[in-house]
């Protein structure tokens, strides 16, 4: 029988650096993502911007322009809305979780057979549920204000 070595367990200084990497990864998706928007990020208000490490961050962005959003980044595709549609980042995955159901039944009903098309209506769907799953877990929100 082959000896197979266990890999040793990552340290806690290992765990918090990945996530911390993770955190810069998605916030850097977010930024690139309203830049291509032609929306100029100036601060993040990181106090209202949640995480939940792999899976999505929710950041609220302040625009050299003066507007605010609510920015969804993560294992999902990036998105955002201004900040006028959700009081808080629990209520803003709900509110991405309904517009992408909606933006993929649009795709599928004028996809027109094209698979690409129906492919990213099935990942919003998808990711949507996801969404709703995490706004719906209480557990997650403990810890906000009522």
């Amino acid at each position: 029988m082959e000896n197979q070595e266990q890999k040793p367990q990552p340290t806690q200084a290992e765990i918090q650096a990945a996530q911390n990497e993770w955190i810069r990864s998605t916030l850097d998706r977010a930024n690139k993502h309203l830049a291509e928007k032609g929306v100029i990020p100036k601060t993040i208000l990181d106090k209202e911007s949640r995480y939940i490490a792999p899976m999505c961050a929710i950041w609220k962005i302040k625009s050299q322009q003066g507007k605010t959003y609510w920015v969804v980044s993560g294992n999902l595709p990036t998105d955002h809305v201004e900040v006028t549609a959700a009081t808080n980042a629990r209520d803003a995955l709900r509110h991405f979780s309904f517009q992408w159901q909606l933006k993929a039944d649009q795709l599928a009903k004028n996809s027109a057979g094209d698979k690409a098309q129906i492919d990213f209506a099935n990942l919003l769907v998808n990711r949507a549920e996801g969404l709703y799953d995490l706004y719906s877990n209480e557990k997650l929100w403990t810890n906000e204000p009522k």
